[in-house]
């Protein structure tokens, strides 16, 4: 069988990016993923230049409403694409520049401490970011999804160089002493419409629900309150162990640190790669929120 081409003038490849169900907690009335890992540069906006780094048409943060204000106030509804931004050589460079549109997506209420672990909050940001794609054109709807994690610190312009490769049919993984997120590592990595199918099969199969399965027969006997819906406990490598990975698309990494506990924040800032950690220049990624239909856009050539 001749492989199927690849029309790569039409590939949509949507960032996610995942807030809600962590479950990590500094004790701090923001939420870790804007604890600041630079001056003025948090973990959340280093991710999102990741995205853009590798290539994402669309980045979608995955965020419940309790945290969606204070993130959308830091952030704004764009960013720019860092390899179009920085043409300065062109006679008109503000006509060269992609701004990348970013969505806030909140966990749907039925699935509130139900399904909702970290590794839903991926899933579900894809799954939004298909349906909502797909009501605007069949055309536009994602091929791939790239995510990246707020709770971890590594090059953002690691991806740049595999740009190519990312927006492929093929997953693609970054990978650090010998660990991925098949490993439970927040590591970024993409996955494909029949990779979402196997993972969400995971939680709707193996977790639990609120009635003890009974076979064939109706369900009469309730679970104890601590094994209902035990899939809001699964773990990122149990739930994307099906995804897969082939070694010619997974890259070493040159330094990672992990910034979900405590000490491994204070691990980062000790640290030599934190010295090196800024916040990219004036215009790359600064608030902006796009004007209504029909009106005309006033600062859409600052900065």
């Amino acid at each position: 069988m001749e492989e199927k081409p690849v029309n790569k003038t039409a590939f949509h490849l949507a960032g996610i990016i995942p807030v809600a169900g962590h479950q990590h907690d500094f004790g701090f009335e923001w939420d870790n993923a804007l604890m600041p890992i630079a001056e003025n540069y948090t973990a959340i906006e280093r991710s999102i230049m990741e995205c853009a780094y590798a290539g994402c048409e669309t980045i979608w943060i995955v965020c419940n409403n309790d945290v969606q204000p204070l993130l959308r106030h830091r952030i704004g509804e764009m960013v720019q694409d860092p390899i179009w931004y920085g043409r300065i050589l062109a006679a008109h460079p503000e006509d060269h520049r992609r701004p990348i549109p970013i969505y806030y997506v909140p966990i749907h209420p039925k699935d509130r401490n139900r399904v909702d672990c970290y590794s839903w909050s991926i899933l579900f940001g894809a799954l939004t970011s298909y349906w909502i794609s797909k009501q605007m054109s069949k055309w536009v709807t994602p091929d791939k999804y790239y995510v990246s994690f707020p709770l971890s610190v590594y090059p953002e312009e690691a991806p740049r160089q595999y740009r190519s490769i990312i927006s492929s049919e093929d997953n693609f993984f970054f990978r650090y002493n010998e660990k991925t997120v098949k490993d439970g590592e927040y590591l970024g990595f993409s996955f494909g419409p029949d990779d979402f199918i196997k993972c969400r099969q995971i939680i709707r199969k193996e977790g639990t629900r609120e009635w003890k399965h009974s076979g064939a027969n109706i369900p009469t006997e309730k679970l104890p309150l601590e094994e209902r819906w035990s899939a809001r406990h699964f773990s990122l490598d149990k739930v994307f162990k099906p995804v897969i990975i082939r070694e010619s698309n997974v890259k070493e990494l040159e330094w990672f640190h992990n910034l979900s506990s405590w000490e491994g924040y204070i691990n980062f800032f000790a640290s030599e790669e934190s010295k090196n950690v800024k916040r990219p220049y004036e215009g790359l990624i600064k608030y902006h929120e796009w004007n209504g239909l029909g009106v005309e856009n006033d600062n859409e050539n600052e900065g």
